[in-house]
């Protein structure tokens, strides 16, 4: 029987859920017989498996990179986990709201810039309108809050799905913490 495959995608964030993931520290190697990680940041491959048993999201969609990268992902997953408050609720990619993208975009590469001043439209994906929660653009099926969730609330997600049951978070996490 082959393993199951699983995957990491971060979206608007600041890859503190990684770095929680990357504290379960010797765990890893306990995850890793359960489990292969098909798809990272952490990781060389730069294309989305075609099927991942479980997905973890890090991150709000904010831009138009983003919201292509969700839908390719839900679209080739089984499990998505919204991992982090980010994914939850757009947290603090989700403060840049009462702005529009061009205020914003205005506001970081000419008001702020001594040098250089001007508005890059190669190297950074467009804003969406809003920043937003990933239940907002595709079906989520766990949802894990946290800024960021442990490494213990993260192995526990991870190896109740891999398992095939449902992960029972009371008590285990709270938003912010």
């Amino acid at each position: 029987m082959s393993k199951a495959k699983l995957a990491t995608v971060w979206l608007d964030g600041c890859s503190g859920c990684h770095m929680s993931f990357l504290d379960i520290d010797e765990r890893l190697i306990a995850l890793a017989e359960l489990a292969d990680l098909v798809y990272s940041p952490l990781v060389d491959n730069k294309n989305f498996p075609e099927m991942v048993d479980v997905t973890l999201i890090e991150g709000a969609v904010s831009n138009e990179d983003d919201y292509e990268k969700i839908l390719k992902v839900r679209a080739h997953t089984k499990i998505l986990v919204s991992l982090g408050d980010c994914a939850v609720t757009a947290n603090v990619p989700g403060m840049r709201n009462p702005f529009k993208p061009e205020a914003l975009l205005e506001r970081a590469y000419i008001e702020n810039a001594d040098e250089n001043q001007h508005i890059p439209v190669k190297v950074i994906p467009p804003l969406r309108e809003m920043s937003v929660p990933v239940h907002q653009v595709v079906k989520v099926d766990v949802f894990v809050p946290g800024c960021p969730p442990s490494a213990d609330t993260i192995f526990y997600v991870l190896t109740e799905l891999l398992a095939g049951r449902e992960p029972d978070l009371t008590g285990k996490t709270r938003f912010g913490a």
